[in-house]
């Protein structure tokens, strides 16, 4: 009875197999000719840009970095903070460093092993890298990702401290760190990075940026 009544069933089934072979070959050419790239479905990397900043002056170049290369920023923050005087501050580094004391850090990160590349940003302390960065590598594990330094000075450069970074990153990918001169702190100076200046040390982080390859040339 079924047949009798819809005697072209059979057919118009196999009309619309067709059709939709059709349809499915048709979509699949105008897949396969999409540009290159556009079918990625690959996550993109995951930033993060760890910075202590005395005068703010590595703070801005942190900002530089975010504003190009994205990410999540964060600042390193003492559970007891340096003293306000720069002497006095000086004098408390000196001791941390001969006595490899670790200063107990406030600032918590999360999930940390979700970023892929982590930017770590300090002032050069006694041409060395100071003792809260160090108490950040030492707390975080960072194996496995790549690790990019940069660092703001009075003029004498950035010292040992990228060495250091490398040494307390074994089991990362460390990158050819930035450098730029900032502030001066013994003589109150504290933000140099600002105007016209900010300007000069964007273009040198842009370019930085590319040689290392974060940034497309």
């Amino acid at each position: 009875m079924l047949r009798e009544r819809f005697p072209g069933s059979r057919a118009n089934t196999l009309t619309l197999a067709g059709l939709a072979g059709i349809v499915l070959l048709s979509s699949c050419s105008a897949a396969q000719q999409l540009p290159p790239g556009t079918q990625s479905t690959r996550p993109a990397k995951k930033v993060l840009i760890v910075y202590l900043s005395r005068t703010n002056n590595t703070k801005a170049v942190a900002e530089i970095i975010n504003k190009h290369a994205g990410g999540t920023m964060v600042a390193l923050e003492l559970e007891k903070p340096y003293p306000t005087n720069y002497g006095a501050t000086v004098r408390q580094v000196v001791r941390e460093n001969e006595t490899g004391y670790l200063p107990p850090l406030k600032t918590r990160i999360d999930r940390i092993e979700q970023y892929d590349t982590v930017f770590v940003g300090f002032p050069t302390w006694g041409m060395k890298l100071p003792p809260p960065m160090k108490s950040f590598l030492s707390t975080y594990s960072l194996k496995g990702k790549t690790v990019i330094p940069f660092n703001t000075n009075d003029g004498y450069g950035e010292g040992t401290s990228f060495e250091t970074v490398k040494k307390l990153c074994p089991e990362s990918t460390v990158l050819e760190g930035f450098v730029t001169k900032g502030g001066r702190g013994q003589d109150g100076q504290t933000l140099s990075i600002k105007g016209s200046r900010a300007a000069e040390v964007e273009k040198d982080v842009v370019s930085w940026l590319r040689k290392i390859r974060v940034l497309a040339s």
